[in-house]
């Protein structure tokens, strides 16, 4: 199967130096950078050593994703942050665990031994309940549910609804914001009786860039998600 890495960005040229050349091209069919307006010379880095660039349009991380689907010609789709949190190292570990079957593998920050040089306190606990909560509802094993480092079957973005409006138009009104696909990835992976597993990734310190949480509106409306889809989703669950 072929292989799409998408790297998500915004002002992290220096993560972007340092991450993107430890990732081997026999380990990918395509690459693409997903920028959201960077004005530190991410973009001109990246042009300048012939990496496709996309530029979003339109504000948000689930925009990003939506707006570059179409250029997507892989099999399986692997997103990462260029900006040091995610080890390139891992990506083949990642890919071989979809080789086996997976339709969801997850890079996580917490399995086993792994841990996060990047959390704090607040974040810390953010990620363990949430995770817990999706587990209790929806009965799921996950170690860390809302990671942006993950392998994915294309096919899943349509077949979860991932891409429809309505997946996330009564959160962000409710809570004034937009918010990725990550979490109700997981958890509509799980309602579909998806394949789905987990590697070992942990969270190495971030290089350069400054976090972008929101991490009160954010919270809220993914933790309003994870209730809502007892009863909001039943496509294929």
């Amino acid at each position: 199967m072929t292989v799409t890495i998408l790297a998500l960005t915004l002002n992290e040229v220096e993560g972007v130096r340092a991450i993107l050349p430890r990732i081997d091209p026999a380990w990918y069919d395509q690459l693409i950078v997903v920028d959201g307006g960077s004005t530190d010379g991410t973009v001109e880095w990246c042009r300048e050593r012939g990496v496709d660039v996309y530029i979003q349009q339109k504000r948000g991380i689930r925009f990003a994703y939506l707006e570059v689907m179409p250029k997507i010609s892989g099999d399986i789709v692997l997103t990462l942050s260029p900006d040091g949190n995610c080890d390139p190292a891992i990506i083949p570990t990642l890919l071989a665990k979809m080789a086996e079957g997976y339709d969801l593998v997850i890079g996580s920050r917490y399995l086993g031994d792994a841990h996060s040089d990047d959390d704090d306190i607040v974040t810390g606990f953010g990620n363990w309940l949430f995770t817990r909560t999706v587990n209790l509802l929806h009965r799921g094993r996950y170690t860390d549910c809302m990671v942006i480092y993950r392998a994915f079957k294309r096919e899943l973005v349509v077949e979860l609804d991932l891409d429809k409006e309505a997946s996330y138009r009564l959160p962000e009104r409710l809570f004034g914001t937009v918010i990725s696909w990550e979490p109700l990835m997981s958890v509509r992976a799980l309602k579909a009786k998806k394949k789905v597993g987990e590697v070992a990734a942990g969270e190495p310190p971030r290089i350069g860039g400054v976090r972008k949480l929101q991490i009160l509106r954010w919270g809220a409306a993914y933790y309003f998600q994870f209730w809502r889809e007892l009863w909001f989703w039943r496509k294929r669950g």
